[in-house]
């Protein structure tokens, strides 16, 4: 769900400013600021870099995914995905990126206001979690502050935006976990569970990890429809036949291993690769003929630049692709 935090935030920001009327460049700056921070509570992955077994990640001379993650999983989900966390985060994060740009004698109540609010997350996770929490929560802080400041420096986002953005990536993000893996820790540092276990969408492991991919694919669709939106492109960018061949991918199911969230490396990139064939096909034939066009101006070769309509036609036959694996895999069920 990595992706699909960051787009379910992204779509949620876009949107809010499209209806409180911001232009489109600063709504999608804004989505953007949301997403990066969307994604940020999974850098307590971190913590699987000094952890892992090297032999046992690398051994037999084959990369083996699954020692990585049981290192992960020690801190995953945790302190860095816990709405307290978020409550001080947030305000900490939109100070720092104010002080960035300020220049005036609030600066420095900015930066301290920004530092102390990390800093005192840091020893609250010391104090509970150890020299690990620490470390864990120190990388959060530190990558939280590094988004704050690109976005003083590439944006004009204000104060308040910016602490909005923080609080919908980092408030959004810990719901899809609910699917795909243990309970995040909701709220750490205190030793209260809101959810206990993971929620279970079907008895049947495979059809369990359908439906989470599909939530996955939901919320990309519902990024793609806010940029849609907001830029006033049209939904014809959907409608390419490049994106029925998807539609092929129903086979795999007759050859491959039922992926379930244990083992999905295959399913996860072979239906991706299969998307991004019907985005290529599809600028390929937008663009033909390719070979004519490369012996043209500089103007005519601009339309062999992949665009947004490529994006939308990937989305699409990823989708489609989705749809037939589920129908042969049912079927056959």
């Amino acid at each position: 769900m990595f992706l699909g935090h960051a787009m379910l935030a992204f779509a949620l920001a876009v949107l809010f400013a499209e209806w409180r009327g911001w232009r489109p460049r600063r709504a999608l700056a804004l989505g953007a600021v949301a997403g990066a921070f969307a994604a940020l509570p999974d850098v307590d992955v971190v913590y699987a870099v000094a952890a892992i077994d090297g032999g046992r990640f690398l051994g037999g001379g084959a990369v083996n995914p699954e020692a990585f993650w049981d290192a992960a999983n020690t801190v995953h989900r945790s302190m860095t995905h816990s709405l307290v966390v978020a409550v001080v985060a947030a305000p900490a994060f939109g100070l720092w990126s104010s002080a960035v740009r300020r220049s005036d004698r609030r600066r420095r109540l900015a930066y301290a206001g920004a530092l102390s609010g990390v800093a005192g997350l840091v020893a609250v996770a010391v104090a509970v979690s150890g020299p690990l929490g620490g470390v864990v929560m120190g990388a959060f802080g530190l990558v939280g502050l590094a988004i704050a400041t690109l976005t003083a420096r590439r944006t004009d986002l204000s104060l308040r935006a910016v602490t909005a953005a923080a609080a919908v990536g980092l408030f959004t993000h810990p719901w899809g976990d609910l699917v795909t893996g243990s309970p995040p820790q909701l709220l750490y540092p205190f030793e209260v569970g809101l959810v206990d276990a993971r929620v279970v969408l079907h008895p049947d492991p495979t059809i369990h990890l359908l439906g989470a991919f599909a939530l996955e694919l939901a919320v990309v669709w519902l990024a793609v429809l806010a940029v849609v939106r907001v830029t006033d492109r049209s939904v014809r960018l959907f409608s390419d036949r490049s994106a029925a061949l998807g539609a092929t991918y129903g086979a795999a199911a007759l050859v491959l291993v039922p992926p379930t969230l244990d083992v999905s490396y295959h399913f996860v990139f072979s239906i991706l690769a299969v998307g991004s064939v019907c985005g290529a096909l599809s600028w390929y034939r937008s663009a033909s003929p390719v070979r004519p066009a490369l012996r043209q101006d500089v103007v005519v070769s601009e339309r062999l630049r992949p665009n947004f309509g490529v994006v939308a036609i990937a989305l699409a036959g990823t989708t489609v692709a989705l749809v037939g694996y589920v129908f042969v895999y049912v079927a056959l069920a």
